[in-house]
């Protein structure tokens, strides 16, 4: 029984990688992206099933996950890339422009997970990827809006991993660098002139695989150019004096 993975901003760089790569493997893949063309291109490149939507929409993710159904009857891997770049000018301050970052990079990430978690359970579990960045753990004073959503997705990330680990559903975060995407194509030449070496979207996508079988739920994986990706971890906060742990009240 092949292995089934769901992927969304499939139509180029990072998850296009992760497409070719997971396919390359025998992995069935259902693509999704804004992109028609561009999916629609990548799919039959790898044989896949793929689906042009925008992920900011509810709806989007409930219909991918049911062509990964309807096509090869089941769903194990989710990659939850899709993404933009802020570009919010807090001076003058697109609140048409902010919610669309908050759509895509945010609601995406959402709604992705809710859509794809029945189907995973029923089909004995699995696991899911979500693509943030380096500003979903520090500070990217360049692009504000696009470090809140990346960290959004990092703490969802973080705050998911052991009520979905209960579900046999493992679930992670890419945290990668500056990488040669279509995200950055207007700066590739600035990053050039510097001598700042760039992340390649294989680089990420192999990162990406690798978090599909991690064994930590929650990992987030540093991915930085050159290096081994690495978990991070974070330092812990101070808890009260008493040295209790508050009760989980949701």
């Amino acid at each position: 029984m092949s292995t089934v993975a769901l992927i969304t901003g499939a139509a180029s760089g990072i998850g296009a990688a992760v497409a070719r790569r997971l396919a390359s493997g025998g992995v069935r893949c259902v693509l999704v992206d804004v992109d028609a063309q561009g999916v629609e291109r990548v799919a039959k490149e790898v044989d896949g099933a793929w689906l042009a939507a925008d992920v900011s929409r509810e709806e989007a993710s409930r219909e991918a996950v049911a062509l990964a159904e309807r096509r090869f009857g089941r769903l194990d891997l989710v990659h939850l890339n899709a993404g933009i770049t802020g570009r919010v000018d807090f001076a003058d301050f697109d609140a048409a422009r902010y919610r669309k970052v908050v759509g895509v990079n945010v609601d995406g990430v959402a709604f992705g997970v809710a859509a794809s978690v029945p189907l995973l359970r029923r089909s004995g579990g699995g696991a899911i990827v979500a693509t943030a960045s380096l500003a979903g753990l520090v500070g990217y004073s360049a692009d504000p809006v696009y470090t809140m959503t990346k960290h959004a997705v990092v703490g969802l990330v973080r705050a998911l991993a052991e009520p979905l680990a209960a579900q046999n559903i493992r679930i992670a975060a890419v945290c990668p660098g500056f990488t040669d995407t279509p995200l950055v194509a207007e700066a590739r030449k600035v990053f050039a002139d510097a001598g700042f070496p760039l992340l390649t979207a294989d680089d990420v996508a192999a990162a990406v695989e690798s978090a599909f079988y991690t064994d930590t739920p929650g990992t987030l994986l540093v991915v930085q150019p050159g290096r081994q990706p690495v978990p991070y971890r974070y330092a812990g906060v101070p808890g009260p004096a008493s040295g209790q742990r508050p009760p989980n009240v949701g």
